[in-house]
C-alpha cells in the first residue's frame, strides 16, 4: 500500500509539472502572436520579427504560411515605420535638425521589422468618394483637428460635427485656392487667365503643401500637382491630403534630393513655406532648378506681414541676387509675390565670369539620381539637344500622354517599344476591369499605386477612370521616371525592400507586376512586402499582383491571413508584346473589419 501510495503522489508531481509546461508554452504562444504586444522586451512596441519565416527554398517551395498575423497595438495605427521619430529615439540617432533630417527617412534594421496588421482607428469609415472627398472627409478616419484651431484664420479645414470641411484656404490664399491660381494666371498673361497654358504647363511641385488645397483646384485645370510636406508638426497635412483623394507625398527638402527625376515639373510653389532658401551657398533653391524644366516657373511668396520688416527685404535682396546667378529671371512680381524662370538654354551659364558661385555640376554628376543621394550646390546645365532646341521638346497635355518623348532616346528606347508598351498595358488594364466589374462600385477606386511602373502606360490605360496613379520604379530603373514624368503623369523612386513613405490606408488600389520577383531575388521577404502593401492599403481595397505562377499560388495562401479574402479571381493570361515568361494574375479584396477581434 505504501509503494502504490509514493507511486500516485509521484504521479501527482508529474501531472503537475506537465500542466505548468503547457501553460507556459500556451502563455508564450499567446504574447507572440496576440495584437501589440511584443516578443522583445521593449514596452508598448508592435510585434518584431526576429527571423525571416518566408526565406525561399527553391523554385516554388517556401516555408510554412502562418495561420494568422497579428494586429498591431491600436496606438500604431498610423504608423510610418521609416518616418518614425520614435525610432531615432529608440535607435539613439543624432540627426542634424538645423537641416531638417530628422524629418528624412530612417528605417528601421532588419530585427526591428514590424510582423503585424496595422489596424484602423476606432470609429473608421470608408472613405468618401471622390469627387466630394475633395471638400470633407470622416473626422473618425483622422481624428486630429488641431490644425483647425491652429490654421482657423486661414480657412485649411473646419470641424462640422463628424466630418473636417475644406473650404479651399490656405496660408496665402485665405479667399480660396481658386481664386489665388487665376491671379497667378494672370500675373503670367496666360491666355483666357488658365494656368495650365494650352497644356504647356502640366506638372507641378508643391513645397509645403498643406492640406494640398493648391493641388485640388489644379486638377479641374488638367494639371497635376506633387503635393510635398514633412512630417512634422504639422504632421498629419499629407494623411488629410490622400483621405481628401489629392496626388500627394510625405516629403522634405533637407539634405537628401527628392526622390524625383530632373527636369520633372513646369512649376514650383512654395507658398508662405517656411524654407531658409538661403542656406548653404542656395542648395535648396538649386534642388529646385534640378527638377524644373527649362523655362519652367518658381512661384514664392512671403507674408504679407513682412512687407516692410527689413529682415524679409534683406532676404529678397539675397534670393534676388542668389537667383540671378543661377540665371533665373524675374517674370512677375505682386505685393509679396514673385515668379522667376529658369532659362529655356545654356547661353547665360557660358556667360557667366570665371569662378562665379554656384558652380555648374561635373560632367560626372547624373541628374536623375535621386534615391539615397545627398544634395550638391551646384546648377545642372541643359543636355545638348535642350540647349539647342530651347526647351524640353514636349507636346501639350493630353497628347503628351500618348506621345514618345525626346528623352526616350536617352535610356536607349525605340517609339516602337514605347507604342508596344502603351497598346499591351491598355489592353491588361481592360482585361483587369472585366474580371472586377462585379465588385467595384462607382468612384470607390481613386489613390492608385503601381509598384513597378516601368513607361507608366497602366497609369495611361486609367485614366479615362478619374484616377491618379502614384508611378513607382525601383532605384536602378529611374531613368524610366523621367519618361513618366515627361508623359504628364507623376511618381517615385522606391525600393520595396523598406516601406514606403506614406500613412496608412492611402491607396484604394495597389498594381503588382514583377514585384515579387524582385524581392525574392534580392532576398528581402515576400512577407515583409505583402504586409507593407496591407499597411498603405484601405479597407474595401483592390491589389493586382502579376508574377511568376509559383508566387502567386505562394501569396494566395496568405489571403486569409492578411484578411484580403473579401473578393478574389485569379487570372491566366496569355503571352503579349512584354511578356518574357509565363504569368498569373492575383486580384483581390481586403475586408473592412470594424472589430479588431474579428
Amino acid at each position: 500500500m505504501r509503494r502504490g501510495g509514493e507511486f500516485l503522489a509521484y504521479a501527482k508531481y508529474v501531472l503537475i509539472g506537465v500542466i505548468v509546461v503547457l501553460g507556459l508554452v500556451c502563455l508564450y504562444c499567446g504574447s507572440a502572436f496576440a495584437p501589440g504586444l511584443s516578443t522583445g522586451d521593449r514596452e508598448g512596441d508592435p510585434v518584431f520579427r526576429h527571423s525571416d519565416s518566408i526565406t525561399p527554398l527553391g523554385e516554388s517551395e517556401y516555408l510554412v504560411v502562418p495561420r494568422s498575423i497579428p494586429l498591431c497595438d491600436l496606438k500604431f495605427s498610423e504608423l510610418i515605420p521609416c518616418l518614425d521619430r520614435n525610432l531615432i529615439y529608440q535607435l539613439k540617432l543624432k540627426p542634424n535638425v538645423t537641416l531638417m533630417e530628422h524629418y528624412e527617412r530612417h528605417c528601421p534594421p532588419k530585427e526591428r521589422r514590424y510582423n503585424c496588421l496595422v489596424p484602423p482607428p476606432i470609429g473608421y469609415k470608408v472613405p468618401i468618394r471622390w469627387p466630394a472627398s475633395r471638400d470633407e472627409v470622416w473626422k473618425a478616419n483622422i481624428p486630429h483637428t488641431h490644425l483647425a484651431q491652429e490654421k482657423s484664420d486661414q480657412n485649411w479645414m473646419v470641424v462640422n460635427g463628424e466630418k473636417i470641411n475644406f473650404p479651399g484656404g490656405g496660408t496665402h490664399f485665405h479667399d480660396g485656392a481658386d481664386k489665388y491660381i487665376i491671379a497667378l494666371a494672370r500675373m503670367l498673361k496666360l491666355p483666357g487667365d488658365k494656368l495650365n497654358n494650352g497644356g504647356t504647363i502640366r506638372n507641378v511641385l508643391d513645397v509645403g503643401c498643406g492640406v494640398a488645397s493648391f493641388g485640388a483646384y489644379l486638377l479641374p485645370l488638367d494639371i497635376i500637382a506633387m503635393s510635398i510636406a514633412p512630417n512634422d508638426v504639422h504632421e498629419n497635412q499629407i494623411q488629410f491630403a490622400l483621405e481628401r483623394g489629392i496626388p500627394s507625398s510625405l516629403g522634405v527638402l533637407g539634405t537628401k534630393r527628392l526622390p524625383y527625376p530632373s527636369r520633372s515639373f513646369e512649376l514650383a510653389h512654395c507658398s508662405r513655406c517656411r524654407i531658409d532658401w538661403l542656406q548653404r551657398d542656395g542648395i535648396l533653391l538649386l534642388e529646385l532648378d534640378r527638377l524644373l524644366r527649362p523655362g519652367g516657373y518658381f512661384v514664392y511668396s512671403s507674408p504679407e506681414a513682412y512687407a516692410h520688416d527689413p529682415e524679409n527685404r534683406r532676404i529678397w535682396i539675397s534670393m534676388h541676387d542668389l537667383l540671378k546667378r543661377m540665371c533665373w529671371r524675374v517674370v512677375a512680381k505682386r505685393d509679396q509675390t514673385a515668379i522667376w524662370a529658369k532659362p529655356v538654354s545654356n547661353r547665360c551659364y557660358l556667360k557667366r565670369d570665371p569662378g562665379i558661385r554656384p558652380p555648374l555640376c561635373s560632367s560626372v554628376d547624373d541628374p536623375d539620381e535621386s534615391w539615397d543621394v545627398p544634395m550638391k550646390a551646384c546648377i545642372f546645365p541643359l543636355s545638348e539637344r535642350m540647349h539647342k532646341d530651347k526647351g524640353s521638346g514636349l507636346v501639350p497635355w493630353p497628347r503628351r500622354l500618348i506621345t514618345p518623348p525626346p528623352r526616350l532616346e536617352e535610356i536607349g528606347l525605340s517609339t516602337g517599344v514605347f507604342y508596344d508598351d502603351t497598346g499591351t498595358w491598355h489592353r491588361r488594364v481592360a482585361e483587369y476591369w472585366k474580371q472586377m466589374r462585379s465588385v467595384i462600385h462607382k468612384n470607390s477606386i481613386r489613390n492608385v499605386m503601381d509598384m513597378n511602373a516601368n513607361l507608366g502606360s497602366f497609369a495611361v490605360a486609367m485614366t479615362n477612370k478619374d484616377v491618379w496613379v502614384m508611378n513607382v520604379l525601383p532605384p536602378h530603373a529611374v531613368d524610366k521616371l523621367k519618361i513618366i514624368y515627361d508623359r504628364g503623369l507623376i511618381g517615385t523612386v522606391h525600393d520595396w525592400c523598406e516601406s514606403f513613405s506614406t500613412y496608412p490606408r492611402t491607396y484604394d488600389l495597389i498594381h503588382a507586376w514583377r514585384v515579387l520577383s524582385e524581392i525574392e531575388k534580392r532576398e528581402c521577404g515576400l512577407e515583409d512586402l505583402l504586409i507593407e502593401m496591407d499597411r498603405i492599403l484601405r479597407p474595401h481595397g483592390f491589389v493586382i499582383m502579376r508574377d511568376k505562377p509559383a508566387l502567386i499560388d505562394y501569396v494566395i495562401k496568405y489571403l486569409l491571413p492578411l484578411r484580403w479574402d473579401a473578393w478574389s479571381a485569379v487570372v491566366e493570361p496569355g503571352l503579349d508584346a512584354i511578356s518574357s515568361t509565363e504569368e498569373r494574375v492575383l486580384i483581390a479584396r481586403k475586408k473592412f473589419v470594424k472589430n479588431l477581434t474579428e
